[in-house]
């Protein structure tokens, strides 16, 4: 495991004063704070900061990572990083307890999954129809008995460490008639056959993520799905995660929000300096899940939102029914409102994946910029591009056709494009503008950038394009590079930031 660094900012070392966990490493300092590239995973301080220090502490630390000892008065200095860092104060006296029970949430790397649909094991003695919908889901239907009976699990136990938790998040859906329960089970590490521990949810339980620890030691962890009763189940998908218990989800203040499909949408928000603009960053296709984009979007220094979602292999495109939509938009509105800012004074952004939440959403948002990384639009002809440009690159994109476009054929690819298009040709993005990277041969979406020109019938918007040679993934850092200089310039032009 990672270690777990703590900046202490006071006079006396905690050192000399607690006993420090193993996975803890103490950066302690009294005297004046300089700038060093790390970013740490805790910030305490034990006194007040100075007018030279306040950069260097508020780049170095994160928000909702930031303590302060409730054993002196906060300078109006203090209180405004404290204030920006989303800061929380410990009583001295409950320094140790702290360290023994808290700090453990802090660790930096965060991880989380989703078990691979080929490791979806169907049980042997099952009877009834079984149906697999590519990587997204299996069907099951029949009969299950009148107990609980093993009807399907996952090979390729997971590891766990001793004192690490573990968030099981399980998609599913299934007729009335059915019952479900989720069982793990811990083997001794090393072990193939020997239980130290056992854990059982039922379908109550299963309405939120269910957490387990390695209360016996390190092992590994074998899941089953239990069912009774008859009639139709959908397992779409388990998720595993490294649990931050109660401090967030992937991130120390990251927020999860669900709907009653059980589709995620996950934001993580630093109010920055409470500056406008409020910079939203839409995570691309990743099979690791968990948010993407942080340290870029942290150096910009506004304030910034960074929303992923976990849905098919990789991310759905941030598409969903009425529900999921409305839910997405009252997320990044409700982080709007809270710092007081109007839609002039925010910015939608993304690559790849993230240009499509990008622009859908931003047809309902109507922000400042879209700043957009190879951008994608038409994901019917993305699915189609499969069989004859793609073979095999992404098959995800094969799911999203027949899930949102209810179909596999050329009817379903014109609805899925239809979709997205027509929402872009009745938006006005007259006070919008459009700062586009693309790829001249983009084996994805290659009609994107011109789509795009000839779609936008608002009299007012803008449009700046950069076009690079190659396939989709053929020049990432030229992609990058051009984004973050972007972002540069809207912040520094039409924001006087500096």
């Amino acid at each position: 495991m990672d270690r777990i660094r703590i900046l202490q900012i006071g006079q006396d070392s905690w050192e000399d004063r607690f006993q420090l966990p193993t996975r803890v490493k103490l950066i302690h300092s009294d005297d004046k704070i300089e700038l060093k590239k790390e970013i740490y995973e805790l910030v305490v301080l034990e006194r007040n900061i100075t007018e030279e220090e306040f950069k260097a502490v508020d780049k170095m630390s994160m928000a909702y990572c930031f303590f302060v000892v409730d054993s002196f008065v906060l300078s109006p200095l203090t209180k405004k990083l404290f204030e920006r860092k989303m800061g929380k104060i410990i009583p001295e006296s409950a320094i140790q307890n702290f360290l023994d029970n808290e700090v453990k949430k802090y660790f930096p790397k965060p991880y989380g999954e989703k078990f691979r649909p080929e490791a979806l094991g169907i049980a042997q003695g099952f009877k009834g129809s079984i149906k697999w919908y590519g990587q997204y889901s299996v069907t099951v239907d029949g009969s299950y008995g009148q107990e609980f009976n093993q009807i399907a699990f996952w090979r390729g136990n997971i590891p766990i460490e001793e004192g690490q938790a573990i968030d099981f998040w399980l998609e599913y859906k299934k007729a009335p008639e059915v019952e479900i329960m989720l069982v793990i089970k811990q083997f001794v590490s090393g072990s193939l056959a020997d239980i130290c521990d056992s854990w059982e949810f039922t379908e109550e339980d299963l309405k939120n993520p269910v957490l387990i620890e390695g209360r016996n030691g390190s092992g590994t962890i074998f899941c089953e799905l239990k069912a009774k009763g008859s009639g139709r189940l959908d397992i779409i998908g388990l998720h595993d995660r490294i649990s931050r218990w109660d401090q967030g989800c992937f991130m120390v203040g990251g927020e999860r929000y669900v709907t009653s499909d059980r589709e995620e949408i996950f934001a993580y928000f630093d109010p920055g300096d409470m500056k406008p603009p409020m910079a939203v960053y839409f995570s691309g296709y990743k099979t690791m899940e968990g948010f993407e984009g942080y340290y870029m979007m942290k150096k910009m220094g506004c304030p910034f939102l960074l929303i992923a979602e976990q849905r098919f292999q990789g991310g759905g495109f941030y598409m969903g029914n009425t529900e999921y939509e409305k839910l997405m938009i009252s997320v990044i509105e409700g982080y709007l409102n809270r710092l007081g800012f109007y839609s002039d004074q925010l910015i939608l952004s993304g690559i790849s994946m993230g240009t499509i939440g990008s622009m859908y959403y931003g047809c309902d948002l109507r922000p400042h910029a879209l700043i957009l990384g190879k951008p994608l639009a038409s994901i019917g002809n993305i699915a189609e591009n499969e069989r004859l440009k793609r073979p095999g690159g992404f098959p995800t994109s094969l799911d999203l056709l027949r899930f949102h476009g209810g179909g596999m054929g050329q009817d379903a690819i014109e609805k899925l494009n239809d979709r997205f298009w027509n929402k872009v040709r009745n938006s006005d993005f007259g006070h919008t503008k459009f700062i586009v990277s693309y790829m001249y041969e983009d084996d994805y979406d290659d009609t994107a950038y011109e789509k795009l020109l000839s779609e936008l019938n608002s009299s007012g918007v803008q449009v700046y394009g950069k076009g690079l040679h190659g396939r989709h993934n053929d020049n990432s850092a030229g992609i990058g590079a051009w984004f973050k200089s972007q972002y540069e310039r809207v912040l520094r032009e039409d924001f006087e930031r500096i």
